[in-house]
This record gives structure tokens, C-alpha cells and sequence, in this order.
């Protein structure tokens, strides 16, 4: 295993671990890495080590949930509590601290202020740097580690690791086999899904609805794109291309008369329902009962088709919030900020995605992880909160709402007497609180398994890289494309 013939020198394990991650061929070496990880952190002899050492030991730690103190960094300040001039020479040191301070949870203020600090001193210091640092470095400020897709940031990562003079040649090797080997099963995943839906021809019988199936199956790799869940992401892509048509009727073409019977409909899940429908919404009512069905009779082989029912549940209900926003728009109702906050995270579709994300997986789900995941817990809550308040900063930033929509940012405005970047800066704050929340879920003893909690944190790391400059799935901007390019059309060189 690569992972096991290391020196007894937890320095030289870390980068090792560091660099197997980020190659994403982490999910080879898991009970290894973990073990290794037990070790160093028993260890605790972080005494002599360098702001480099402690920050990479900090991160990884963190990553896999041990609870190590950000004490470690008190070292690095002065008397007056400020960080030493002397680290911001050390730029490899201030970007591994930099993707450390990523981790934090609440009350941790060193973390708060490495990230202010560490930005500075590397915007600072990126011009003067030679490749493959540089590279690192601009990246980082654009992307860490924690908020970026595992996978879009192994394809980036692959080309850095070889032009760097210490890597392994085998590891280098493995990585890039092994990615290739993978876009060749998503490939074949996204063609099956190609034929679903062009066989539904919606682009005819429904052209009012967007045509994302491609950047719904990029999201869902997102969500998880190991090779053991093959079956999840063709199921969850199918889901998410019925809930953006679902999404686009209520906010785009039907009427509020219309929509209050296919919300009933919806609600009774039943296919005797469609002679109540117009037309347009036989069509979308049906694909969408079919897709469920296919889930149930795709489960049922290994008796987990009771998943189905948590899923259709959390789909009625997204269902439900679309039409308290169309009862809005009718009324020309401005709600409040917190009425609007509060249905706007149910539409955001988050929650009916962490739900459906669970159908697809193994034995480690269970019904009591469906009734922990309906309750609202604090890492769905919080990847829900990430996902609507950066959607909505998006759509206003970029005006990609429609005049006669309620928008968040809007009502917060009004409501509070404030300048969008005033309420730009306020969702923000909320954003950065749920990422805390989030990375608190994940120190151990954790409330669910680890591929449980990874559900949530991969939403929110979607919104983070395909929200950041614009509704990334809507309006197609380059991270969805640049990412469709490098994990689906083209291999890497061996």
C-alpha cells in the first residue's frame, strides 16, 4: 500500500497523506490514512515543528475530525498578540496556514484572523513567486481545499504534483490512471442519462424548462463521484433534472390556479392524478413519478426501496414551498426577510437533494439516518443556509431573477433600511457562520457516519465553486464548463 512504507516521521507522512488526498485517490486508502492519522495525532509532538509542519498536521487532522487545539498556532504571534513579520517570508508555511484556517469552527479567533492575515501576505507575495508555487498560491485565494470539488481539484492538482521536484513517480502514475479509468465509467453514466432524457424530448414538449441534464450530472460528481456510487448519481441526476423542470413550472409558465392541483397531485403521488392536469403537466407529473419508480425498483434488488418513500417526501415538500413562492408572486406579497428565509431553505432544493443523496449508497445508510436527515440537522441546515444565501447574492449581483420574483436580498434591504453590498455583506456572514457549523459536525464523536456527513459538505462545496460568480447552472459560467471539459471530455496524458 502507498501509504505504508513511511519512516516513523510523522513529518514525512503528512505531505505523503497531503498529496494522496488531493490526487483524489484517497478512497484506495482509507482505513490506512485513517490509521496513520490516529497515530500522529497520539503523538502530539508539534514542539520543534515549523508553521508548514503544524498547519498541514492541523488540516488533515481536522479534516478526518480529530479535535486539535488551534493553539498550535499561538507560537507564531508576538507579544502584542499580532502573527510575526518573520512567518510572511515563509510562503509555503502561509499557505498551508491559510488552507488550515479554512477548518475552523466558532470562537476560534486566531483562525479568523490567520485567514485576513495569510490572504494579505500572499496576494502580496504571488507576483514574485516561481512555478509551481505561484500557481499553488493564485489558486488557493480563488479555491481552499475545504470548499473546493475533491475531484475538479484532483485534475488541477495532478499537473502541479508533477512538475513538483518531490513527488512520486508511482503515486503520479497511480493518480493519473485512475482518473482516467473513472471519466471513462462517469462517461458512460452521463451517455445512459443522455438517452433518458432525450428519449423524454422535453426540449419540445416542455420548451419553457432548462436544458441541464450535463451540468446536473457535473453536480452530482460533485455530490460524489467514487465508482461505488454509480448508481446513486444516475438516480440523483435524474432527480435533479426532474426537480429544475418541477422548479421552472412553478416559477416560469404555469399559473397559481394551475399550480394548486399539481401540487395536490404531487402530494398524492398517485398517476391517476394526471387527468386533472393541463397537458404541459401531464407530461412533467409523469416523468417525475417514473423516475421514483425506477428508483424503487432499482433499491428493491437489495431491500432498500423504503429509502424511496423518505425521497418522495422530501421532493413534496420542495413542492410545497414552490407554491407558497407562487402564492407570493400572485398576492404581490412582500414578505418579511425572515418569512422569505424561511421557506427560501426548502426551495433551495438542498435538503430533498442530502435526502435523495443517501438512496444510492450502501449499508452504512439506515432509516434512523432518513429520520435523522428529515429533522433538519445542523450540517443540512447549514449546507442549506451556504446553498440559498450564495444563490441568492448570485441572482441579485447578476440579475438573474425575473423583475416580478421576491428576492432575499431585496427584502433584507427594505426590511432593514440597507445597500445591497450592506445585505451582500450580511448573507456572507451567515455563509462563513455555516461553514463553522458545518466543520463542527465533523470532529469526532460524530452525530453519523463519515460518508453520511460528506453528503452535506460536498452540497455545499457545489455552491462554493459554481455559485461564487453567478448561477452556475442556470446561466452556464466557467467553472461548470471548465470543470465539464477536464472530468468528462478530456483524459490526462499518461
Amino acid at each position: 500500500m502507498l501509504v505504508a512504507p513511511m519512516g516513523d516521521s510523522s513529518n514525512q507522512k503528512l505531505p505523503l497523506i497531503d498529496a494522496v488526498q488531493r490526487l483524489g485517490v484517497y478512497y484506495h486508502f482509507e482505513k490506512e490514512i485513517e490509521d496513520a492519522l490516529e497515530a500522529i495525532y497520539h503523538d502530539n509532538n508539534d514542539v520543534d515543528n515549523d508553521l508548514y509542519t503544524i498547519s498541514l498536521r492541523f488540516r488533515l487532522l481536522r479534516e478526518h475530525g480529530f479535535n486539535v487545539s488551534c493553539e498550535v498556532f499561538d507560537k507564531f504571534k508576538d507579544e502584542e498578540g499580532n502573527f510575526m513579520s518573520s512567518i510572511t517570508t515563509d510562503v509555503r508555511g502561509l499557505l498551508e496556514l491559510y488552507e488550515a484556517s479554512y477548518m475552523r469552527v466558532h470562537g476560534e479567533d486566531i483562525l479568523d484572523e490567520a485567514i485576513s492575515f495569510t490572504t494579505t501576505h500572499l496576494t502580496l507575495a504571488a507576483p514574485n513567486l516561481e512555478y509551481p508555487l505561484s500557481e499553488q498560491v493564485a489558486h488557493a485565494l480563488k479555491q481552499s481545499i475545504r470548499r473546493g470539488l475533491p475531484r475538479v481539484e484532483a485534475r488541477r492538482y495532478i499537473s502541479i504534483y508533477q512538475d513538483t521536484e518531490s513527488h512520486s513517480k508511482a503515486l503520479l502514475e497511480f493518480a493519473k490512471i485512475d482518473f482516467n479509468l473513472l471519466q471513462l465509467l462517469h462517461r458512460k453514466e452521463l451517455s445512459e442519462i443522455c438517452r433518458w432524457w432525450k428519449d423524454l424530448d422535453f426540449t419540445k414538449k416542455l420548451p419553457f424548462a432548462r436544458d441541464r441534464v450535463v451540468e446536473g450530472y457535473f453536480w452530482i460528481m460533485g455530490v460524489y463521484f467514487e465508482p461505488q456510487y454509480s448508481l446513486g448519481r444516475k438516480m440523483m441526476t435524474k432527480v435533479i433534472a426532474m426537480a429544475s423542470i418541477v422548479d421552472d413550472t412553478y416559477d416560469s409558465y404555469a399559473t397559481y390556479d394551475e399550480l394548486i392541483p399539481y401540487t395536490n397531485a404531487i402530494e398524492r403521488w398517485d398517476i391517476k392524478c394526471m387527468d386533472e392536469l393541463p397537458e404541459f403537466m401531464k407530461i412533467s407529473y409523469k416523468a417525475l413519478l417514473d423516475v421514483y419508480e425506477e428508483m424503487e425498483q432499482l433499491t428493491a434488488k437489495q431491500g432498500r426501496q423504503y429509502r424511496v418513500e423518505y425521497a418522495k417526501k422530501a421532493m413534496i415538500r420542495l413542492a410545497q414551498a414552490y407554491l407558497l413562492e407562487a402564492k407570493w408572486t400572485h398576492q404581490n406579497y412582500k414578505p418579511t426577510f425572515e418569512e422569505f428565509r424561511d421557506n427560501a431553505l426548502p426551495t433551495s432544493g438542498y435538503g430533498m437533494l442530502a435526502i435523495t443523496a443517501f438512496v444510492g449508497m450502501g449499508d452504512v445508510i439506515t432509516p434512523e439516518t432518513f429520520e435523522w436527515a428529515t429533522n433538519d440537522p445542523k450540517i443540512i441546515k447549514a449546507s442549506t443556509i451556504i446553498c440559498r444565501f450564495m444563490d441568492d447574492i448570485a441572482e441579485h449581483k447578476f440579475k438573474h431573477r425575473r423583475e416580478d420574483d421576491c428576492s432575499a436580498i431585496e427584502c433584507y434591504m427594505e426590511q432593514y433600511g440597507v445597500t445591497a453590498q450592506e445585505a451582500y455583506d450580511e448573507f456572507n456572514k451567515h455563509i462563513e457562520s455555516s461553514w463553522k457549523d458545518v466543520n463542527e459536525e465533523f470532529l469526532k464523536p460524530t452525530e453519523m457516519p463519515v460518508p453520511v456527513l460528506n453528503r452535506s459538505l460536498n452540497l455545499a462545496r457545489v455552491m462554493d465553486v459554481l455559485y461564487r460568480e453567478g448561477d452556475g447552472y442556470t446561466h452556464v459560467g466557467k467553472a461548470a464548463k471548465g470543470g465539464i471539459t477536464s472530468l468528462l471530455i478530456d483524459p490526462i496524458q499518461l
